[in-house]
């Protein structure tokens, strides 16, 4: 049903739930939940206006802060999250603001992703490297994946991430969309060290 979230799991559903850790270091797979209040990243704001399309997701979308440009955008929007409390607060955000966020509760370490299915793809704070095939082959022909999430030195900043396995290298984020058409890159260190990439599906 439309604005539903699907495949929803038990909300005390262990490290689904906001709040639990993992095994690495005591970091979250997904890195979101120190920052869901956080306003979207101006970066996401400024691309998605500025891409054309039709279908959308937001990979990790936590409480759906992108996902809700994503729909306010009239594009037709999916969130997928692993955690049943992040996705259902982004769908009753959206619905709060008469818009409409189609939530998918699923673990990505576990459940494939749709093959030529989003003309945007947003993926922010996140980073499961063994998912960059799927989000190149999810992404249709012509369509773009907006990326941007901390690189290793954001461990010298004193918060965020530590562990590698949630760190980019550099220049690694460019090398996993090779074949793409690269839009705009760049990689900084002001007040968080990111990676960001816009890169079109050929």
């Amino acid at each position: 049903m439309t604005g539903d979230v699907s495949a929803a799991q038990p909300e005390d559903g262990g490290t689904n739930e906001a709040g639990k850790t993992n095994s690495d270091n005591g970091e979250e797979r997904l890195s979101q939940t120190a920052i869901i209040d956080d306003p979207p990243s101006p970066f996401v704001v400024e691309w998605v206006a500025r891409v054309a399309g039709r279908n959308a997701i937001d990979v990790a979308m936590g409480r759906g802060r992108h996902a809700l440009v994503l729909a306010r955008r009239g594009l037709r929007t999916f969130g997928v999250d692993r955690r049943f409390a992040a996705v259902r607060d982004g769908v009753r955000r959206a619905r709060a603001g008469n818009l409409v966020v189609r939530g998918w509760c699923a673990d990505l370490e576990q459940v494939p992703l749709p093959r030529d299915a989003f003309d945007v793809v947003v993926v922010t704070r996140y980073l499961q490297r063994d998912l960059f095939p799927s989000i190149r082959s999810m992404t249709t022909r012509g369509g773009v994946v907006i990326y941007e999430t901390f690189t290793v030195d954001q461990r010298s900043l004193g918060f965020g991430p530590t562990s590698p396995d949630h760190l980019l290298e550099p220049g690694e984020l460019a090398g996993r969309f090779d074949g793409f058409e690269v839009l705009f890159y760049e990689e900084v260190t002001a007040r968080e060290a990111v990676a960001r990439i816009v890169a079109r599906r050929a």
